[in-house]
């Protein structure tokens, strides 16, 4: 298993060997291969799960969220991961 990021496909991106779409990723554009997955077909709305900018994985919604739930579990996705984190550190270093 991979750390993966959910993704919404935009729209597919022309040329390319038709194997980059444009995907929001947490509110950002970002151009995604998607050639792992040549028996998959994506059309704007469709959900893919990313890794080192190829989607490796095409979901739902509910898978999507589900990824982005594992990611906030992790501190990896939210401020009030990030704060835990920190707490944790400072809770370690202190004698």
């Amino acid at each position: 298993m991979c750390l993966g990021i959910p993704g919404q496909v935009i729209r597919m991106l022309e040329g390319y060997g038709d194997q980059l779409a444009l995907v929001d990723v947490a509110g950002e554009q970002r151009k995604v291969n998607i050639g792992m997955l040549p028996e998959q077909t994506f059309s704007p709305g469709d959900w893919v799960i990313i890794h080192m900018g190829f989607a490796v994985e095409k979901t739902d919604k509910a898978g999507a969220d589900a990824a982005m739930e594992g990611l906030e579990l992790m501190g990896s996705g939210s401020e009030a991961g990030r704060a835990t984190e920190t707490v944790s550190r400072d809770t370690e270093a202190s004698p």
